[in-house]
């Protein structure tokens, strides 16, 4: 005896029961609209977009960011300890009365100055994130 099963076919592992909600402010929402047109995929279209956005990000490679280590607590510590010294460095430069010290040193000065803002703003920005 022969049963013909009707309905829908089984999708066993293959089912999708994990969800990633998106939020976008109205230029990213433009943005990704704009996305959609280049490809010919109907923003209104129900059932359009996940498919689209889902096959863009898995099929695509995904690209190395430059980011601060993950652990950010010793990132801190060690810029802690370059400010001491920094510091250090003017108490000494101060005391011998060295008011314009070597060109060299100041450049080398707002150098560290110029990559310790960079960190601490990337720092600021990975924590917000």
């Amino acid at each position: 005896m022969i049963i013909n099963k009707v309905g829908r076919k089984q999708l066993g592992d293959r089912k999708r029961k994990h969800t990633i909600m998106l939020r976008f402010n109205t230029g990213e929402l433009e943005k990704v609209k704009a996305l959609l047109k280049s490809y010919n995929v109907d923003f209104q279209r129900r059932g359009a977009v996940g498919p689209f956005l889902r096959r863009l990000i898995l099929n695509k490679e995904a690209e190395k960011s430059e980011c601060l280590p993950g652990n950010t607590p010793k990132v801190r510590y060690q810029l802690n300890k370059i400010g001491t010294n920094i510091n250090q460095l003017v108490k000494v430069a101060h005391y011998k009365n060295r008011r314009s010290p070597n060109a060299s040193l100041v450049r080398e000065v707002q150098k560290a100055n110029e990559l310790i803002t960079a960190l601490i703003t990337t720092i600021n920005n990975t924590n917000l994130q």
